[in-house]
């Protein structure tokens, strides 16, 4: 099934973008990748908080394009574990890019309070990674993330491609089809770092305040914001059904 170029797409068409997941879902991951460098040029980012599933799109993406715009979103509150690897993927990849809220935490604590993330987590959130995401997001065409549709009920019909309502760009999820086997066994088949916190039942990670080990092995995001309601930051909406194909 040939391709339409993503320059001919209107950006919101539900149709015209079903009919490019039906194209691209049995893709490799390398030439979807591939088509994605392709089709947006310097106004394609990877966006990653080094995740297991962020690892494998980093590496495969660098070797496709070592000039590629990767951006980590530092909210000043993630674990040591966390910039333990972010410096190791920096000496291996010669990566130096992130954002950061705009608020530092102690003065988020005295304009909001010193526990905001238990009062109104959905508003720690907008500030620490909705707000710094949307600038750093700014004038690009597509975004890279390491969604999977088999990672929480959420999740569970990600396409590869989406438009992103809320940001304005494309949206794409290149192993959204990928199974947690199949990111750790290209993990430890290619030697990728990964945060020690998974080997501790962290199955996704985040904020300290509003991270713990996961409580179910089905599920990698139930350890986030454990006991509320809250089932995303706000990065990631819950994804349309199929057919849809707009976030």
């Amino acid at each position: 099934m040939s391709l339409q170029p993503v320059s001919t797409l209107p950006a919101r068409s539900g149709a015209a973008l079903e009919q490019l997941n039906l194209g691209l879902e049995g893709l490799p991951l390398d030439a979807f990748l591939g088509w994605a460098v392709d089709a947006f040029g310097a106004g394609l980012a990877h966006v990653t908080s080094f995740g297991p599933t962020g690892m494998v799109i980093l590496d495969q993406l660098l070797h496709l394009n070592p000039r590629l715009r990767v951006i980590t979103l530092d909210t000043h509150f993630l674990f040591g574990e966390t910039y333990e690897l972010w410096e190791r993927v920096e000496r291996r990849y010669g990566l130096h890019r992130n954002c950061q809220p705009k608020l530092s935490p102690e003065a988020q604590a005295q304009q909001y309070g010193p526990h905001l993330w238990e009062v109104d987590p959905n508003l720690c959130c907008d500030l620490r990674k909705v707000r710094p995401m949307a600038d750093a997001l700014a004038g690009l065409a597509a975004w890279c993330t390491g969604v999977r549709r088999d990672q929480g009920p959420t999740r569970a019909t990600t396409p590869l491609v989406a438009w992103d309502g809320r940001y304005q760009l494309f949206k794409l999820n290149p192993l959204a089809a990928w199974t947690r086997d199949d990111v750790w066994s290209y993990i430890r088949t290619h030697n990728l770092p990964y945060n020690r916190l998974h080997d501790h039942g962290y199955g996704s990670i985040g904020c300290t305040h509003c991270t713990q080990p996961s409580a179910h092995e089905g599920d990698e995001r139930s350890g986030r914001w454990a006991g509320t309601a809250k089932t995303e930051c706000g990065l990631h909406w819950a994804q349309p059904a199929p057919g849809a194909f707009a976030v």
